[in-house]
């Protein structure tokens, strides 16, 4: 084998960076989620849908 084997080292490595991993998903969560951006949007959106459900009525009324 041109290099040796470390298990040990392998596993605290891995377990290591999965911790960090592990610790940093809440506040990225929170911050992606709760951006203001998605509110705006998601206002946006109520007022297009609001906007073509009352063009629609108008044409039907005619």
């Amino acid at each position: 084998m041109p290099h040796r084997a470390r298990p040990m080292t392998g596993l605290l490595v891995f377990m290591g960076v999965n911790l960090v991993l592990l610790s940093t998903i809440t506040p990225v969560y929170d911050f992606v989620c709760f951006h203001p951006y998605w509110d705006r949007r998601r206002e946006r959106r109520q007022r297009e849908r609001e906007a073509l459900q009352g063009n629609g009525s108008l044409e039907t009324a005619k």
